[in-house]
């Protein structure tokens, strides 16, 4: 039920702003940045799943970025460049891209690129940790992925329905990072159609999030681990330790 989290790394701001709307109203968390150096803060300052890297920004190289985070981190990269001779992609895919896409773009091409690159990263991943026992434990309570239990601080079992256990799973995966409503019934596809937008929809995840609330809150009237983010919607605002013995 992870959120993907997509650094979109443009020095054209209108580029850059209509690549981040659209992965945004397609259940991403995307975000810009303009420069090297703004790049690599959002990669030390948290968890990103994917980054679309364009080749030219202004004076920088974007090969040259592409192979310093390539040094230092394993997240994916996808290179978006105007230059698009076969010697220039061969030069991407050597600093370590995972795929080159060419500007002008259909931005459906670049969705379905960028969640072609995302399964295949979860692919690879979930053949190291399969298998093996995930628990996630967040001011007392623990959540057993395996078993699929959720235990109170006081030790007793907690039942969830399916709906209930997938938004504690989209917090669990995105802790204290303020989701929207949209964002959020992305990750759940609560109508079985994917993700739109409508008041309906916020509702139902009103209506979830209190449901939930009611679970593993001392107090869901004044809630401390499912917080209400104004203006935004609502956050997990609880560390969570992830054990995979």
């Amino acid at each position: 039920m992870t959120i993907p989290r997509i650094l979109v790394v443009d020095d054209d701001a209108d580029v850059r702003e209509m690549m981040t709307t659209y992965l945004q109203r397609n259940g991403a968390i995307a975000l810009p940045a303009a420069t090297g150096n703004q790049a690599k803060a959002h990669l030390d300052a948290g968890r990103i799943d994917l980054v679309l890297l364009d080749v030219m920004l202004g004076d920088e190289n974007g090969l040259e970025i592409c192979n310093r985070l390539r040094r230092d981190h394993d997240v994916p990269i996808i290179i978006v460049s105007a230059l698009s001779a076969d010697h220039q992609r061969m030069e991407g895919y050597e600093v370590g891209a995972d795929d080159y896409i060419a500007k002008p773009f259909n931005p459906d091409l670049l969705l379905a690129r960028v969640k072609a690159v995302l399964s295949r990263a979860r692919r690879s991943s979930s053949l190291v940790h399969r298998r093996k026992t995930q628990t996630f434990r967040f001011l007392g309570w623990v959540y057993d992925a395996k078993r699929n239990e959720v235990i109170s601080p006081l030790g007793v079992q907690v039942v969830l329905s399916r709906r209930e256990t997938a938004l504690l799973q989209t917090f669990l995966a995105n802790p204290r990072i303020p989701l929207t409503r949209e964002e959020i019934a992305a990750a759940l596809d609560v109508t079985g159609e994917g993700p739109h937008s409508g008041d309906a929809q916020g509702r139902s995840i009103d209506v979830l999030v209190g449901r939930l609330r009611s679970k593993i809150e001392e107090n869901p009237k004044d809630p401390r681990i499912l917080r209400t983010e104004r203006g935004i919607g609502y956050v997990f605002a609880a560390d969570v330790e992830a054990m995979t013995p």
